[in-house]
């Protein structure tokens, strides 16, 4: 069947089909053709068939009958390989745009004799990952392919197929998931220092700047009793590096008096999807750093706050911007 011709029946097949997370192939959901080996198999067996009947050579009908049984019971056992299988695709987690994105796909096997050579791709891509599923076991594959532009996304349509035992049928099913993938913007690469807001540049007390703190770091010399996690570790070293003892703590009471404001307009960039960019490292190097900041975009705002679940909810509001 041409390309252009079985991508037309696939479409029209997902047509009718819900989207689902969970797919347990059955046999209406498994298709079957035979390649072009299978096709020249054919031939072959055609032509020893009249040479057998030309010559009357019971050889002959005996090696084409015993090659054609062969194939016949391969056709069977390949759309069993698929057949039965169950398919499970995790939530997919997000990512950058610009980078790989992984679809990781649980593939179970409630039959007692392993499945082999099944390959799971995006439909289209051409890229398989190809895994066996022993009797009653699962294996899980992971599927990558580069998302579209940030946003939120439909996934995919994922293909299964296998070629087992002879390779003279292809085998194979098509998959509408129901998830959805965010993509967060691509950082900005060698983006300029973090932005320091009014407030913290006119309130900025000498003690913080004889401690070689920047305006939003929020840090004092260090006083006896300091828990350790407020020692900053970086400084320390680099103190020891040049052979002073002087220890530098974080000033939970000046971080909290002068927050750090993440805001589309301190980016100087008239371009929106490079102002994006630019927030979204920015964001990164706030995290790194363990500063308490707060996003302002499209009329929403996050308030200050630090942590991994703070970090997410800042990507995905830059993410979903208009």
């Amino acid at each position: 069947m041409p390309i252009a011709l079985r991508q037309r029946v696939e479409t029209w097949l997902l047509a009718r089909r819900p989207p689902s997370d969970q797919l347990t192939l059955t046999q209406r959901q498994v298709y079957i053709l035979p390649t072009r080996a299978g096709l020249m198999l054919a031939a072959t067996l055609l032509v020893l068939l009249v040479a057998a009947i030309n010559y009357q050579l019971n050889l002959g009908y005996l090696l084409t009958f015993l090659i054609a049984g062969c194939v016949a019971a391969g056709m069977h056992v390949g759309h069993a390989t698929l057949r039965g299988l169950q398919l499970h695709l995790l939530p997919p987690l997000p990512g950058h745009a610009g980078a790989a994105a992984t679809l990781r796909v649980v593939m179970h096997n409630p039959g007692r004799r392993t499945r082999f050579g099944i390959g799971l791709a995006v439909r289209g891509s051409g890229h398989w990952a190809w895994t066996d599923v022993p009797a009653q076991g699962e294996a899980t594959v992971d599927i990558a392919f580069l998302p579209p532009r940030r946003g939120l996304h439909a996934v995919p349509t994922l293909t299964a197929e296998t070629r087992f035992p002879m390779g003279a049928f292809r085998v194979w099913t098509v998959w509408r998931p129901a998830a959805q993938l965010l993509v967060w913007p691509a950082p900005e690469v060698g983006a300029p220092p973090l932005p320091t807001g009014p407030a913290d540049a006119d309130n900025t007390s000498p003690a913080r700047r004889q401690a070689g703190g920047s305006g939003f770091e929020g840090v004092r010399a260090y006083q006896r009793g300091d828990p350790l996690r407020q020692l900053v570790w970086k400084r320390v070293a680099r103190a020891q590096a040049a052979g002073s003892e002087e220890l530098v703590s974080r000033d939970s009471q000046q971080s909290s008096r002068h927050s750090l404001w993440l805001d589309a307009a301190a980016t100087g960039l008239p371009d929106a999807e490079a102002r994006l960019s630019r927030l979204a490292a920015w964001v990164l190097q706030a995290d790194r750093l363990e500063l308490d900041y707060g996003l302002r975009i499209g009329g929403r705002s996050l308030g200050p706050a630090r942590g991994e679940a703070h970090r997410r909810a800042c990507l995905e509001a830059l993410a979903l911007a208009p």
